[in-house]
Formats: structure tokens, C-alpha cells, sequence
């Protein structure tokens, strides 16, 4: 079966699109990891999958999977992917509008293309709802790798979130601690894991090792999780520039409560069909 899609970027984080309204799909992981093989498939970091709206109220639903196959809940370049991906097929009524995912609700802004924003939703901070193995709330916690304790934060923007304070994201070991927080006991659904460095009250840098597929050129949930921390700690004020490997975002949060706003570029690299 010969299927569309349209690979799409967000500061170099990565997706293959495939609008499913039209061309339904059964999809595995085998499959899905055979598609993210950048040698003999079409490569990328997640894949997309547009669906109808179950409550017929939204745009559109859209999942997400890793290129590991596996299903998470929230992607915030995705989610600007995509919203651009509906306005120039013609598919939403307008430049504001609602999106499901299994991570929630987003609300989307695409009066620029170029530059789209996002509603990425509230923070959850509540260990239970993370999820994160702990007593209670706390802004940070001791979390022991390898014999070693390490202070983190634990967030939620719909899918979770460590991120550890490091004063070089440059030279912060990455490779050898992101995957063993990852799979972390702690974290039974796993994590993604930022490591931030503050620059000042509205700039600070950011790497993350995304659950599922290792250390991606941006992570659009992984840097509103690190703003909700940075600012719950009192270092940030209420809009950031976050410096990613790819790009610049900007993250803006009133505080507790309120949604987390993501502003950045999503692009179209092209279209193509394959045979699955």
C-alpha cells in the first residue's frame, strides 16, 4: 500500500507526518522503527500520525511514537509541526484551534507559519501524576545513579520530564547519565531528561535525551519543563529564550496554574509516498 506523507522539522527535531484521516494504518513497532532507520527508511526522530478528533470538537488528533517504536504522550515541536502541517492542506478553519493528544489538549496559534505558538497546557508537578516515585511535592530531589545522588526536577508537560542544573550543557555528560535516568526505577513510565544551564533571568541553554530516542537538536516539552522549574526556583522570569542544539525557543509561564506557551518555527522539508 502506497501511503503520503510529509516530512516536517522543528529546530532539527525531526518527523515523518502522515495525515491517517484519509489513508488508515496498522502500524507496529517493527514497522515504525523500520520508517526511522535513516539508512534504508525515511528517518526521524518521532512520527506523527493525524487522526480524526474523538469528540469531533478539535482539529484534529494526533499521536505520537518514538523511533523506537513506542507511544508517548506530548511533543511540543511536533505539536507545531503539525498545526502548520493543517493550515497550509487547508484543514482547519482559521489560525486558532484545538488539537488532542494523548498527553491532552493543545490550543494552537498560526498566524505566522513560520513561527508557530502553542499552548503546551499546565504543569504537572504532583509526583503521582508525573509520574515520579517520591513522598511528596518538592522543587528538587535526590535521585541515586550508579552509587552517586544527583538533584533533579521533576516536571510534566503531558509526558515527563528530569532535568538536572549543570553549569555547561557543552561538557554535561549527556551520553552517560541520560540513559540510565531515562529508565530510572523512580520513573516507571521512563523519562526524558534535560540538562539546563542559566544564563540569566531570560536566556539559559538546553540539551535533552528524549525517552525512546536518544539526544534530539531540540525538545519543545523538555524546554517548557525546564522553564517551570527554572522559574518555580525564582532564576527566570516569566518569558525565556531557551538556546537549544537546533535553535531558539520561547517559552513563556505566568506561574502555577497557568498554561505554558511555546513559540518557535516548524518546517516543511517535503513530501513524499512510501510502500508499506
Amino acid at each position: 500500500m502506497k501511503v503520503a506523507f510529509t516530512k516536517m522539522q522543528g529546530l532539527g527535531n525531526d518527523f515523518m507526518v502522515i495525515d491517517a484521516r484519509e489513508q488508515p494504518l496498522a502500524l507496529d513497532a517493527g514497522l515504525i522503527q523500520k520508517l526511522a532507520d535513516r539508512r534504508v527508511g525515511v528517518g526521524f526522530d518521532q512520527l506523527l500520525v493525524i487522526d480524526r478528533p474523538k469528540d469531533g470538537v478539535n482539529a484534529a488528533r494526533f499521536r505520537i511514537y518514538n523511533a523506537d517504536g513506542g507511544e508517548v504522550e506530548q511533543c511540543g515541536n511536533g505539536a507545531r509541526c503539525v498545526s502548520r502541517f493543517l493550515v497550509e492542506n487547508g484543514r482547519v478553519k482559521g489560525p486558532a484551534f484545538t488539537l488532542e493528544t494523548v498527553g491532552g489538549e493543545l490550543r494552537a496559534d498560526v498566524k505566522d507559519v513560520d513561527n508557530v505558538r502553542v499552548d503546551m497546557g499546565v504543569p504537572i508537578l504532583e509526583p503521582a501524576r508525573i509520574p515520579f516515585t517520591a513522598r511528596e511535592r518538592a522543587l528538587t530531589y535526590e535521585l541515586e545513579v550508579d552509587g552517586r545522588n544527583y538533584e533533579i526536577g521533576a516536571v510534566s508537560m503531558g509526558n515527563p520530564h528530569a532535568i538536572l542544573d549543570v553549569p555547561d550543557v557543552d561538557i554535561a555528560p549527556l551520553a552517560e547519565l541520560g540513559p540510565k535516568i531515562e529508565r530510572h526505577p523512580r520513573f516507571p513510565r521512563r523519562t526524558n531528561v534535560g540538562f539546563a544551564q542559566w544564563l540569566d533571568r531570560t536566556h539559559m541553554r538546553l540539551r535533552v535525551f528524549e525517552r525512546g530516542t536518544g539526544e534530539t537538536l531540540a525538545c519543545g516539552t523538555g524546554a517548557c519543563a525546564a522553564v517551570t522549574w527554572g522559574r518555580l526556583a525564582g532564576w527566570l522570569d516569566e518569558t525565556v529564550d531557551v538556546v537549544l542544539r537546533g535553535g531558539h525557543l520561547m517559552i513563556s509561564w505566568q506561574g502555577e496554574g497557568q498554561p505554558v506557551w511555546m513559540s518557535g518555527p516548524a518546517n516543511r522539508v517535503y513530501d513524499g509516498t512510501i510502500n508499506l
